[in-house]
């Protein structure tokens, strides 16, 4: 079809319509060929590329589930209270706060407030790292010839900077991302083991306990051994939910993590929405 006129130009985009590329988000999200529940309660699909970004603001009580489907996906995670982003993800609490440096099914993910963002509902992987970041321009390009996001090797940082300046956010307002499905372990002399991914398949669920914006970048792990550039494509999926309630196993399942759920159920009670 010529595209040398705006008429020619015109038609040929809007020949596109419908069509399904490998990564893409799904508009609307019902027409997820497989939803893990109701259509109608789908509110995000997308497979994300290698390499590249996305983002979304959820509603509380939202659950998200990423997915690795060929297993060499690794999503970098950040989460900001959607109206107020100076709540965001805290790395150092959600690790310390509940004495566990590995992320799974009952973490919680803390904000500085001492307040959950988002819970670890279900977990099939066991390869997450909370410890080590995202990928830095610096690195990329010393090790892959190029770290800036329109290149063959982006830096999860700068994909970050671009998912954030979409929600209003600045550099600055990038704290330490969390991992999923690519792991480390730490040794007995503080070194780090890198423990790669469980496989094709894995998934990781998130509840989101307040309104958030989620931000995401699917690069290879920092400290991927591999001296390629790996990293395929990863599945998104959300649908609308309940947030935790007390009586809730994953509500008293510590002591930590129960001051952490009053913390928040008692801020949003005090702005009218718990």
């Amino acid at each position: 079809m010529a595209t040398a006129t705006p008429y020619g130009a015109r038609a040929h985009a809007r020949a596109q319509e419908g069509t399904r590329a490998e990564a893409m988000p799904v508009v609307p999200a019902a027409d997820w060929p497989a939803p893990p529940c109701e259509a109608g309660h789908l509110v995000w699909a997308e497979t994300v590329a290698g390499g590249n970004y996305t983002h979304r603001v959820l509603a509380r009580g939202t659950e998200l589930r990423l997915t690795d489907p060929h297993g060499d996906a690794c999503a970098h995670l950040l989460l900001y209270a959607a109206d107020r982003p100076w709540e965001r993800l805290n790395t150092a609490d959600t690790v310390k706060v509940q004495w566990n440096a590995y992320l799974g099914e009952g973490v919680l993910l803390l904000s500085d407030q001492g307040r959950v963002l988002a819970s670890v509902t279900a977990d099939t992987s066991g390869r997450h790292d909370a410890l080590c970041g995202t990928s830095a321009l610096a690195r990329n390009t010393a090790r892959y010839g190029d770290g800036t996001p329109q290149s063959a090797s982006p830096a999860g940082r700068e994909l970050f900077k671009l998912a954030a300046a979409k929600n209003g956010l600045e550099p600055r307002d990038l704290p330490p991302s969390l991992s999923f499905f690519q792991g480390v372990e730490v040794r007995e002399d503080g070194a780090l083991d890198f423990t790669g991914s469980a496989g094709p398949g894995a998934s990781v669920t998130l509840r989101a306990e307040q309104d958030v914006t989620v931000l995401l970048a699917n690069v290879p792990h920092p400290v991927d051994p591999r001296a390629e550039y790996v990293c395929n494509a990863l599945e998104v999926l959300a649908w609308r939910a309940a947030p935790t309630r007390p009586g809730d196993p994953l509500w008293d399942a510590t002591p930590e993590g129960r001051r952490a759920f009053l913390n928040t159920t008692e801020f949003l009670a005090a702005r009218g929405l718990a």
